[in-house]
């Protein structure tokens, strides 16, 4: 019989690595969705931008995506694992299905699924509560950068700069990069964590123009610069002719697996 756990909270407090942590312990198969929430006192709703999608997928190249209403999970192996996944920053006032917001019963009903438990980081004990943070405000921007390829020295630069303040006070910020030679990176950062995560997807896309896979960067916090960071990561970025004099080179050899550069 197929299972089925949603889990929500806060920016930052490690829904998705938990999520990947459970999947790859279970033996069966595996799915996932991404429910984006819905708008909180002082909190700005993250758009989705499949950054935990990608990964995931990245990571299980079996996993099941259960975003088709018409999908049937009677149809599903037995041993179905599915995670959801729902950022929600204020604490539910009860636990369990009773402290779901009728948007998001409507949203489940309307996809079929009907989840055997609910988890909350901050109120489950189960859950990891190191960097469960509440917050009152919260600003976030939105980056698509589909398509787009950075240079990796640039990529380090503002990245660094991110994180230390020069944009504002950075709370969270997460993305997916594409770099020239085909490699891709997940790129974490929450501000109770010492420094940043930057995790290799395994596929790497050849070096032959700009990779059809998504790309994406989210930041949150408060007091933040979008127009600072629009006009830095569009220095950042490779132009056509750049990224085909980088490219030109890599086509007779195999990709290096360093850090960026």
């Amino acid at each position: 019989m197929s299972k089925i756990c949603l889990i929500s909270g806060p920016p930052g407090c490690g829904k998705t690595t938990w999520i990947l942590n459970a999947m790859r312990k279970h033996k069966g198969a595996c799915g996932y969705l991404r429910l984006p929430g819905f708008p909180e006192e002082g909190i700005e709703v993250t758009k989705d931008n499949s950054i935990d999608l990608t990964w995931l997928l990245d990571q299980l190249p079996q996993l099941r995506y259960l975003s088709d209403p018409n999908l049937k999970l009677t149809s599903q192996p037995n041993d179905l694992l599915a995670l959801i996944e729902m950022s929600q920053c204020h604490l539910p006032k009860e636990l369990g299905l009773n402290g779901l917001d009728q948007r998001i019963k409507a949203q489940l009903k309307e996809l079929n699924l009907h989840p055997d438990r609910i988890l909350h980081f901050g109120a489950d004990s189960e859950l990891p509560a190191h960097d469960t943070l509440k917050f009152n405000q919260l600003e976030t921007l939105t980056f698509h950068l589909r398509d787009s390829v950075w240079d990796p020295n640039s990529l380090s630069s503002f990245w660094f700069e991110l994180v230390n303040g020069a944009y504002g006070d950075v709370y969270r910020a997460k993305a997916l990069m594409n770099l020239p030679d085909g490699r891709a990176y997940f790129c974490n950062w929450m501000m109770t964590q010492e420094g940043s995560q930057f995790l290799p997807l395994q596929y790497v896309a050849p070096p032959t123009g700009r990779p059809k896979r998504g790309s994406a960067l989210v930041v949150q916090g408060k007091a933040l610069d979008a127009v600072g960071m629009q006009t830095t990561i569009d220095d950042c970025l490779l132009s056509d002719e750049v990224l085909e004099m980088q490219q030109a080179p890599l086509r007779n050899q195999q990709p290096v697996h360093s850090h960026f550069n």
